[in-house]
């Protein structure tokens, strides 16, 4: 028993600690924008192609690279992947113009989506079904934490220090040092299965209801994280007219929110069972949304309702990828079943809606762009409605 939790536990830091630089290197990229748009002339439009060229490419390798590792294991993929996302973020430090950074975005975005899906699963497979909850929230929190609260704060510490170029470099250490640990500890995967393809593994997970619901699910969670982290310091600088400082201060809100609706929310669906906490949650986003698109300049108040909008959305996403989605399935099929969730939530939500978000900003105005996921909340609260309960199935082994 003691061993089984110390494997439990130690296979769920590791996942974290990648989910958290997975985080980091996704939207270390958000605070500096302005900075990057004005030395490269950006406008809104290119920013939201830099943030869905990123997500689209998440989403393809989270479809293929979630069945490869149902199928050859979790540790190659894993391993390959913090290493590709690590040499990457150096990388964008070098880019001279929108198409150069768009394209070390979207090599970056194969490598995040490959980690994900089998991080998830490795996750959950070390979990007893009454924790599925709580240890998907401690790896998932990871995300937000590191890349919403952390590296806006440091970022703000370091931009007047330090060239935007070098940052992206500096934060591509850590990731070397954790490829090195995970392919050390996490179990090797037994023999390949070579009778099963990705095309039939596909099809089966599309048989079951909850894997289509939670794919439009996951667009529309998508879509509000997406949108508002990617063009908020925009929206903040430009249209209420607070500074570089008051910006920063205000997007840590969002890795405030996240990290504490990732963990506490999952944990309670352990308890309450997932489609409660999913209702509810859901109602959540669209009403501190409308709150956050009322709210004046004030720093406290914008502060507080997007640290809101991101508690509930967050616990949403994680609910979607973790729990729900793989006490859906069988064991065998956990990531792929993932991977095809969060590919539609990235290629719809992620990749396009910020591409709209931006066409929206130039044309009518950047206060406009909170529509767009107040729109998707709209959809979600539908959907959440017609979901199977699946906490109790799973502590049962059905």
């Amino acid at each position: 028993m003691a061993e089984a939790q110390s494997r439990e536990w130690k296979i769920v830091g590791l996942m974290a600690l990648g989910f958290g630089l997975v985080g980091i290197y996704r939207f270390l990229i958000s605070p500096l924008f302005p900075t990057i748009a004005k030395e490269l002339n950006l406008n809104y439009s290119d920013i939201g192609t830099i943030a869905g060229a990123l997500a689209l490419a998440w989403g393809v390798a989270a479809l293929v690279m979630g069945n490869l590792s149902d199928r050859i294991g979790r540790r190659k993929v894993l391993v390959g992947a913090l290493i590709l996302f690590s040499l990457l973020i150096g990388a964008s430090g070098l880019a001279t113009g929108l198409m150069g950074l768009v394209l070390v975005r979207v090599v970056m975005g194969v490598a995040d989506g490959a980690f994900t899906p089998p991080s998830i699963s490795a996750t959950l497979e070390a979990s007893p079904p009454k924790r599925h909850g709580l240890n998907i929230g401690i790896q998932q929190m990871m995300l937000p934490l590191c890349g919403l609260a952390l590296a806006p704060w440091l970022v703000g510490l370091l931009l007047p220090h330090m060239d935007w170029r070098w940052i992206f470099v500096l934060f591509s250490i850590p990731g070397f040092a954790l490829a090195f640990a995970v392919w050390k500890l996490l179990p090797e995967a037994s023999a390949p299965d070579q009778e099963r393809n990705s095309f039939a593994d596909w099809r089966v997970v599309l048989g079951y209801r909850n894997i289509k619901l939670l794919m439009v699910l996951m667009l529309c969670w998508l879509t509000c994280l997406v949108t508002t982290s990617a063009l908020m310091p925009s929206y903040l600088i430009d249209f209420h007219g607070l500074n570089q400082a008051q910006m920063g201060s205000i997007m840590a809100a969002i890795g405030v929110g996240s990290t504490i609706g990732t963990l506490a929310l999952p944990a309670l669906s352990d308890i309450t069972g997932r489609k409660p906490v999913m209702i509810g949650s859901t109602i959540g986003v669209a009403a501190s949304l409308w709150m956050l698109a009322h709210t004046g300049n004030d720093p406290t108040l914008l502060f507080l309702w997007l640290g809101a909008v991101h508690l509930f959305n967050n616990a949403c996403i994680t609910l979607t990828v973790g729990p729900i989605c793989a006490e859906t399935v069988p064991t065998s099929l956990m990531a792929t079943a993932t991977g095809v969730v969060i590919a539609c939530g990235e290629l719809g939500g992620g990749g396009l809606a910020p591409i709209i978000a931006g066409q929206v900003a130039d044309r009518f105005g950047i206060e406009h762009i909170l529509w767009l996921p107040l729109g998707a909340m709209g959809i979600a609260l539908v959907m959440t409605l017609f979901l199977k309960e699946t906490r109790w199935s799973a502590e049962h082994g059905e």
